[in-house]
């Protein structure tokens, strides 16, 4: 079993920093009114971000093992918040938008499902308590 840690450190209002074992960083921030101004993505927006660059690499991965001609691949998440505290995710969606060549649609939602069912981590740890979903669209496009 292997272990991960992370230092949270306030910065100033509501921006905190947290810096992993490579010493690599993100800014989070809340803004601290419904019109507040916010610095950084809230902790929520990287919850987000996490699950659907999760996703975007296992796609990328089964793709290219696959042989497909991808130039580009964009994942778009959308999510539900449900209004009474915890305001947690019920539900997200995430969309594929995979642009190349003679693509197959049979192995990029062979990838995508790949990566729900098996790969994904933060996916799985999410699913339990979140109703996620997939969707995706091919764009024809040049590869390099």
């Amino acid at each position: 079993m292997s272990q991960n840690s992370v230092t949270t450190q306030w910065v100033k209002d509501y921006t905190f920093v947290s810096t992993n074992q490579q010493n690599q960083s993100i800014v989070m921030d809340s803004p601290t009114s419904q019109d507040g101004e916010a610095k950084a993505p809230s902790p929520m927006d990287v919850v987000l971000m996490g699950l659907s660059a999760c996703a975007g690499i296992d796609v990328k991965l089964i793709l290219s093992k696959a042989k497909q001609n991808f130039s580009d691949i964009q994942v778009q998440a959308t999510a539900q918040r449900r209004q009474a505290i915890p305001r947690v995710y019920t539900d997200i969606n995430l969309h594929f938008v995979v642009t190349g060549t003679d693509l197959s649609a049979k192995q990029v939602a062979r990838a995508i499902q790949l990566s729900a069912d098996k790969y994904c981590s933060v996916s799985h740890m999410l699913q339990a308590s979140v109703n996620i979903t997939h969707s995706h669209e091919l764009v024809a496009g040049e590869t390099p």
